[in-house]
């Protein structure tokens, strides 16, 4: 399909209307008691419905908002990036974008009419937002809607971890780590070498065994950085997983965060 540019203009409010509420105490889309949190979670686009008809979305079109206000997602085809303002409040609230940024490629495996569709019901202004348990839905003034549920969280056997590094561009020095259940070990790719070790599951943590690396030397800051991620090893961290993120605790409290692969 060739994906128009009113599709396109149409992910923006989407990335805005899944962050209708702020996990913070500004006013406007804070969390009250028995509401569920829309910010920090990363939605499943399940489907559109325009004039009646619906349209399934891709498995892994998806969105995510964190507590800042930055959201992130994927219609299954094209990506996109926005900072999401929330209006109001409770049963009132709606929400707008700014300084959105997306991908413009067409997809041959993209269902039929489903972005195009998506851009209808989010293009004609501000949504409204009405969570059920793990669902959320997304609705327009004329009644359209955009239905979106709670993503389950990734399995740490298996996932390709990116360890989360502040200020990094780009894939340079990025570490990868990828949790074994039948060889109880952990291996991947650290700022510099390659690394290998045993890795033993229980209760919330994770025995780490002395690290095998490669040895190859690379500028100062990849080693300063692969030096804090070997602290790691050879002993004992607790973890703990929210849907695709993955924190990494050691005894001296020093905290590592990874995100699964996408």
């Amino acid at each position: 399909m060739t994906l128009t540019v009113a599709a396109v203009a149409a992910l923006v409010p989407l990335a805005a209307a899944c962050g209708s509420e702020q996990a913070d105490d500004t006013g406007s889309g804070s969390v009250g008691a028995g509401e569920q949190r829309i910010t920090g979670v990363r939605w499943s686009i399940d489907s559109v419905t325009v004039d009646g008809a619906t349209h399934r979305a891709p498995d892994t079109a998806h969105v995510r908002i964190d507590d800042g206000g930055e959201a992130a997602g994927s219609t299954g085809c094209n990506s996109f990036s926005a900072r999401a303002d929330v209006e109001g409040a409770g049963e009132d609230q709606r929400v707008r974008l700014s300084d959105a940024m997306f991908t413009e490629k067409a997809c041959a495996t993209t269902p039929a009419g489903f972005e195009k569709s998506l851009g209808r019901a989010l293009s004609t202004g501000s949504l409204t937002t009405k969570s059920e348990g793990e669902r959320l839905t997304l609705t327009t003034a004329d009644g359209d809607t955009v239905r979106l549920s709670r993503s389950e969280d990734a399995p740490l056997y298996g996932t390709a971890w990116v360890v989360d590094a502040p200020g990094q561009k780009g894939d340079k020095g990025r570490a990868r780590l990828t949790f074994d259940q039948d060889a109880k070990t952990v291996a991947g790719r650290l700022p510099c070498n390659r690394v290998n070790a045993g890795a033993t599951v229980s209760d919330g943590s994770i025995t780490l065994g002395a690290p095998s690396t490669t040895r190859m030397v690379c500028e100062g800051s990849l080693m300063d950085a692969e030096k804090r991620l070997l602290a790691l090893f050879d002993g004992r961290v607790d973890y703990r997983i929210d849907q695709e993120t993955l924190t990494l605790t050691s005894e001296d409290g020093a905290t590592v965060r990874a995100v699964a692969e996408q």
